[in-house]
């Protein structure tokens, strides 16, 4: 996948990249900063129950698309931002957290909170692209690293890391199965 001349194009066959696999998360990264100037690019299988938290970036922009599955996101500034569980948050033009479909793609600018989840009982699977590169690859190898604790992830290092890489959470990361709409966690 090394980019063998100037100037030239990168192909990544399917199923190529480097994979990192948890319990909690499975990323194969596409496009790394030692082949884009632009962004990063990861193909991500989001297991049943996991959820990212509603965070921000200062500096950094994402897009999702959702190929497989589905997912519940959120990218929008509510009108008050609770600490356990972003989805039941709300805009002030109305928006709230909805169903993403295959074929699904979200945008976040820098500085929008937002989330993702998965409520169903199957694994769904997005492209992420996340600019500019490569701090997002960095975080990624730190963070699933801390995931795959036996005694899963120390809240207080998920902190840190977040921290040192432009990651505001806004609400806890999460990777088991996620109540309904509704019920207390």
């Amino acid at each position: 996948m090394t980019l063998l001349y100037p100037g030239d194009g990168l192909v990544v066959p399917a199923g190529a990249g480097r994979t990192v696999k948890t319990p909690a998360q499975e990323v194969t990264f596409k496009v790394t900063g030692a082949h884009a100037r632009i962004a990063s690019t990861f193909e991500v299988v989001v297991p049943p129950g996991f959820d990212v938290g509603a965070h921000t970036h200062t500096r950094g922009e994402e897009l999702f698309y959702v190929i497989e599955g589905e997912l519940e996101v959120l990218a929008f500034e509510p009108t008050v931002r609770t600490r356990d569980d972003w989805r039941g948050w709300e805009s002030a033009t109305g928006a709230r957290p909805v169903r993403a479909a295959p074929g699904t793609l979200i945008l976040v600018p820098p500085g929008c909170p937002h989330a993702f989840a998965n409520p169903t009982g199957k694994p769904a699977r997005m492209l992420f692209q996340s600019a500019p590169p490569p701090d997002h690859e960095r975080y990624f190898e730190e963070l699933l690293e801390l995931m795959d604790s036996p005694a899963g992830p120390d809240p207080a290092a998920v902190e840190a890391l977040r921290a040192r890489y432009d990651i505001q959470q806004l609400t806890p990361l999460r990777h088991a199965p996620l109540p309904a709409r509704g019920s207390t966690r």
